[in-house]
């Protein structure tokens, strides 16, 4: 499949959209942004986020001459969640974007189509965590072996992923529960 054999839409909208007076007069919610689109965002963001954890992990590491994994284990889990909010959370709320969400042209938004608020960012994070936390709670509450947890976080995964094809607008579950939407942005016509 040739990717130039598409019509180049998105430069058509933005010329056509730059002509218009205000965007306030046209109140038309955008298209929503594939599932695939932004499970392929959130897997470069994994890969992203890794290296954010292995940072955080050995300053934290260093700082405490921890010697091995379990001491400190519990103090260390909860600096990797701060780092990690920190690190979505004030990119979210700066402009909208990790680099991730810039590579494939998508943004974080409030209800007024701006970057969302620090609050409202903080809140998409901690909702974020629905995609992992509850399978994760039954592993000590029913004593599961880690196969079975991994296989339940799995099972968990694609439900909830699958859930964003049934709601409003296609969002994913933590999106509609703080306020905020994934939006397409308009490739850059690049004439000089």
């Amino acid at each position: 499949m040739l990717w130039t054999s598409r019509p180049r839409t998105d430069a058509i909208v933005s010329e056509s959209a730059q002509a218009l007076p205000s965007a306030a007069c046209f109140p038309v919610e955008p298209a929503p942004v594939s599932i695939r689109r932004r499970l392929a965002a959130f897997v470069y963001e994994s890969v992203l986020l890794f290296g954010v954890v292995f940072a955080a992990g050995l300053a934290f590491s260093l700082v405490l001459q921890q010697r091995n994994g379990y001491t400190h284990h519990n103090a260390m889990a909860a600096w990797i969640i701060f780092v990690a909010g920190a690190y979505f959370v004030g990119f979210w709320h700066k402009g909208g974007q990790t680099l991730p969400l810039k590579t494939w042209r998508l943004r974080v938004v409030g209800p007024d189509g701006e970057p969302p608020t620090l609050a409202r960012a903080t809140l998409r994070y901690l909702a974020a965590w629905l995609w992992f936390l509850p399978p994760l709670v039954l592993h000590p509450l029913l004593d599961l072996s880690i196969p079975h947890t991994l296989a339940l976080v799995a099972f968990w995964f694609v439900i909830w992923a699958a859930s964003a094809r049934f709601a409003h607008g296609r969002q994913f579950l933590h999106d509609r529960i703080a306020g905020t939407r994934i939006v397409a942005i308009a490739r850059q016509s690049t004439t000089a």
